[in-house]
């Protein structure tokens, strides 16, 4: 799994925010589109490109885009 790679596949969960506001250090509870949709769309494209289940208590748990990679690499 690659932290670019990952961002990419992160990014494409959003509609409306460009894709490259969002890099490794972004805090994407902040990014005015992130919901609690975002958030289960974020669930499903773990478990769907990588194999891996996550949880919403994980994603509130994490502040970057980085830390939710280093969470699932970490799984």
């Amino acid at each position: 799994m690659e932290l670019n790679d990952f961002i990419a596949n992160f990014a494409d969960q959003f509609d409306e925010t460009d894709a490259s506001e969002i890099q490794a250090d972004t805090r994407f509870h902040d990014l005015e589109e992130w919901s609690s949709l975002t958030a289960m769309g974020i669930i499903a494209m773990v478990r769907t490109k990588y194999d891996k289940a996550v949880t919403g208590r994980e994603i509130r748990d994490c502040e970057t885009v980085e830390d939710i990679f280093n969470m699932i690499a970490a799984k």
